[in-house]
Parts: C-alpha cells; structure tokens; sequence
C-alpha cells in the first residue's frame, strides 16, 4: 500500500512541489542521485570505475512535451559523453535514454531523430546507448524505435519490465543473439489490466522473464538488489552453460554498495545505473516506493539521525 501511495505522489504537482521545497530534501536525494551538472556526474562515474564497477548514466527527465526541451535533453546526453570520453570506459561506460525525455509523447520521429544523436555520441565513445521502459502505454512504440536503433547501432538495449504480462512474450522476442536487455521488476503505477500486482506475483514473472533471457543467446543485464534473484540467476547461469562475462548484474546508484563491489570482486560485471540532473522528484519517489527501507532511510535523514 505505501508503494503505490509514493508511486501516486511520484505524478503529483502538489507533492512535487512540497518535497522539492523542503530543505532538507536534496541532501537525502544525495543517496540516490550523483548531482545536478555534469562535473558531479563524471566525478561519481570516476569514483565507481576506479571501484572496479562499469556505469549506465541517466540525465534525469522524462515525459516531456516541448521540442525544445526534447532537443535540449539530447544535448545533454551528448555533452555527458564528450566529458567522459577521456575516461577510457568505453563499453564500461554507457547511458540510459527515457524516449519521453526526448520527445516520444510528441512525435516517435522526432524521439528516434534525438535517440540516434545519443546513440552516435556513444558510439564514437566506443560505448552503446539503453532504452529505459516508461509505463505500459510506451512499450510498442519504444520496442519500434529500438528495432529502428538497431539497425545502425545494433548494440542499443532495452528495458523490460518483468511485472507486465506481456513481457514473457517480449523477452522471448528479444533473446537472440546480441540482443542486449536490462530485466527489471517495474517501477511505475500499473492497473490490474496489464501487470502484477502483488510482490509474490511480480518476483515469480521476474524469474520466469529471466529464465527465457538466460536460456537465450542475447546478453542479459539482471537488475536487482535481491540476493534470491542473484542466487537464481547463478543457477540459470550454470544450467544454460553461461560464462560469467555474457550477462551481467545491475544495481541503482547507492544501493547496496557493498553488494556490488562483492559481486564485481568476484570477477562479474556490475553496472552502476547512476542518474544525475535537476529533475529528480520523479526518479527519486520511484526509488522510495521500491524498498521500505528507503523509506526509512528518507525519515531517518529528515530527523537528523
């Protein structure tokens, strides 16, 4: 109930409005978020590269409905990956696109037009570019725009999130060879219609996605902080005779740091999905209603404990 309260507010003005204008809020957000510009995000990314952990980056926004502000997210993207270009990272190094961030609620042109600017920033980075999956009323026209992606930058993944029902046929679509797709339990408000709804019944659509991806010949990006989905993708790894370097594992920025370094200290690719940007509300609600303890954290920090 209280995650489907926080994912609610995460679409209010009048919450946005109250918690963006608390003043101790952007400290907290500080957990979740690299920074606002560009120097604090290449100085985040620096700090995970040197901890042995490669990085997806998301410049923060999503849902735009002004062109300009659409060209202008793009460019941010571009900007980021000049400025981490000396860094070396190259396919340690990637970035995460929400299509509506530039212009999919607008025209899927002119979102494909801004997708294949990043891409091509990417690109001469030697590095790929990820589409983020938005809520369920996106998914054909951001699966039709990847197909279009890849037609130049074959590399380009995908979002898939596990809590849809439709999303067993997606994954089965999308596990051929170098298909790359991150999996993921969901992190928008759905109706009973088109997704899971309880906890029980999205990890089981989550073990079921992620079995056909580990059975496949596509490389899968296993987002979770659940050590249960860690052991189980171990597991699948061992049946379908993976590799530890065909498939990789995901974690959001300040989660569970401890866990990522482990597991890349035990010699797995870990990617760090670390989001920077002004436009935070949205994201950082999201990340409130996935666990209760980031809750607790939030109310902890609010107190001054």
């Amino acid at each position: 109930m209280l995650g489907q309260l926080l994912l609610a507010a995460s679409r209010s003005g009048a919450v946005r409005r109250a918690v963006s204008g608390f003043p101790l809020t952007k400290k907290v957000v500080q957990r979740f978020v690299a920074g606002e510009g560009v120097q604090e995000a290449r100085a985040a990314i620096e700090r995970l590269r040197d901890a042995g952990l490669a990085v997806t980056v998301d410049h923060l926004g999503e849902e735009t409905l002004d062109a300009r502000a659409a060209e202008d997210t793009a460019d941010a993207y571009i900007t980021l990956l000049r400025a981490v270009a000396p860094l070396g990272l190259e396919t340690r190094g990637e970035v995460s696109v929400k299509l509506s961030a530039v212009g999919q609620r607008l025209d899927d042109a002119m979102a494909l037009e801004h997708a294949r600017e990043i891409c091509a920033a990417a690109a001469a980075n030697g590095s790929t570019v990820t589409l983020d999956m938005e809520d369920h009323t996106t998914v054909d026209s951001t699966l039709s725009i990847l197909r279009k992606l890849r037609e130049d930058y074959p590399s380009t993944g995908v979002a898939i999130q596990a809590y849809l029902f439709r999303s067993e046929q997606d994954c089965h679509d999308l596990s051929a060879e170098g298909s790359r797709v991150r999996l993921v339990k969901g992190a928008y408000r759905e109706p009973a219609s088109v997704a899971h709804q309880g906890k029980p019944e999205v990890d089981k659509a989550y073990v079921r996605c992620l079995r056909i991806l580990m059975a496949g010949k596509g490389y899968p990006m296993v987002a979770t902080h659940d050590d249960r989905m860690i052991a189980i993708t171990e597991l699948l790894a061992d049946r379908f005779g993976r590799t530890i370097g065909d498939h990789e594992f995901q974690m959001l920025y300040g989660i569970r740091t401890d866990r990522q370094e482990a597991l890349a200290g035990a010699g797995h690719t870990v990617r760090v999905y670390v989001p920077y940007g002004d436009d935070w509300y949205g994201y950082f609600m999201r990340r409130l209603a996935e666990r209760p303890a980031n809750v607790a954290f939030f109310l902890r920090a609010l107190g001054g404990k």
